[in-house]
């Protein structure tokens, strides 16, 4: 109401609003009809594809987190109080469990810098791929693997797109630094790779500074079935990272939302206490945890060095 006054907006002119667990409505006969579901069955508030994941991935109480590897890659946090950065270097929104919030980092190329890198670089590897019948990321995994932390000295910037956390600069591209005649392409996609979980634990830096605790860390997205990457993620974040057993997060969360609507359960933190199972779990390892913080805090350096010949590149 105070932002609607601010703004001299009529509220009677917005919709009504509900909490995500809340019904809304029922199934019309045209849409039961398109859909094969019944006429009359409740339809609950839902939630956005991060919102939702959150749920499907039992982030629904304070300490709990996730990150997800996509064409993006967000860090995503529960909190039952309202905290806003007040550097608007992440977001803070309404989330799914009502009376509560979330806070959210995003990094604009994580998964988008590994399929640049495959799509100009591993032509040899798709088709090698082809023929064993395994996903050419596995492959492009035990390449990377085979260089050491690091990558022998070379950092990677994945600012293919801009960036959002902690630099919200649309001028930002992408920098390998470091590199020399000694590097391979295995050291190449080892920097990829650090770089984007470099630029996550950027996200959940900020997270600490907000005094946002998280204790629980859950990975999901392609890059969470990636073992070597769920091991950065784990070493660099310095706390256990966690699949669940349903690779549908999204879909699950608002499948839960729709359980707690329809009186299933009885609170989002019950249904997700109840359906929720975790898989895999990856604990840091501690010869490799200073060791990445050396490459981290170097990483963090080169933004800084470069911001204003970004922009002057941005405008010749």
């Amino acid at each position: 109401d105070e932002v609607l006054e601010k703004l001299d907006i009529d509220k009677n002119l917005l919709a009504k609003v509900y909490e995500s667990p809340e019904i809304t409505g029922t199934l019309t006969e045209e849409a039961a009809r398109q859909t094969g579901l019944a006429a009359g069955t409740p339809v609950v508030g839902g939630a956005g594809d991060n919102a939702a994941a959150a749920i499907g991935t039992g982030v629904a109480s304070d300490g709990k987190a996730f990150t997800t590897i996509g064409t993006s890659g967000v860090v995503f946090a529960h909190s039952s109080k309202i905290s806003i950065d007040p550097k608007g270097r992440v977001h803070t929104f309404c989330c799914a469990v009502p009376g509560c919030w979330h806070v959210m980092g995003v990094t604009q190329g994580a998964g988008l810098s590994l399929k640049w890198f495959r799509d100009q670089f591993c032509d040899a590897e798709k088709q090698t791929a082809k023929g064993m019948g395994v996903d050419e990321y596995y492959l492009m995994d035990k390449e990377a693997e085979q260089s050491p932390i690091g990558a022998n000295r070379l950092l990677y910037l994945p600012y293919l797109m801009g960036e959002r956390t902690p630099h919200l600069d649309a001028d930002a591209r992408g920098v390998f630094f470091g590199l020399s005649a000694m590097h391979q392409k295995r050291d190449l996609l080892r920097a990829v790779m650090e770089g984007v979980t470099y630029s996550l634990r950027d996200c959940l830096e900020v997270f600490r500074e907000m005094q946002i605790t998280v204790e629980d860390m859950m990975a999901c997205g392609g890059g969470g079935s990636s073992p070597l990457w769920r091991q950065m993620l784990a070493d660099l974040f310095n706390c256990p990272i966690q699949t669940t057993k349903s690779k549908e997060g999204p879909a699950l969360g608002v499948a839960i939302l729709a359980m707690v609507g329809t009186g299933a359960y009885a609170s989002v933190p019950e249904a997700c206490a109840a359906i929720i199972g975790t898989d895999k779990t990856c604990a840091p390892n501690a010869e490799s945890v200073p060791v990445y913080e050396n490459y981290y805090q170097l990483y963090r350096k080169i933004y800084p060095a470069l911001k204003e010949q970004y922009k002057e590149l941005a405008a010749l």
